[in-house]
């Protein structure tokens, strides 16, 4: 099943995304911040989504960690 369809899968891609994205601004800024308009800057967005709500985040990957673990 695709992860489109799936909504728990959905919810893990959003979240690795915005982990990696925080994670790559972090070590190459510039990457990054050059693409702050168009289809890249979704990028940029999700990079400043995990920086400036890290703690949220980190809960957020412990939850669906365990959702995870635990689920049938």
């Amino acid at each position: 099943m695709s992860a489109i369809f799936n909504f728990q899968s959905l919810l893990t891609v959003i979240l690795l995304l915005i982990c990696t994205c925080a994670y790559l601004r972090a070590m190459a800024p510039s990457l990054l911040d050059k693409n702050k308009t168009g289809l890249l800057g979704i990028f940029w967005k999700c990079a400043r989504i995990g920086e400036r709500k890290s703690p949220y985040v980190a809960v957020c990957c412990v939850v669906m960690a365990l959702s995870i673990l635990f689920s049938d």
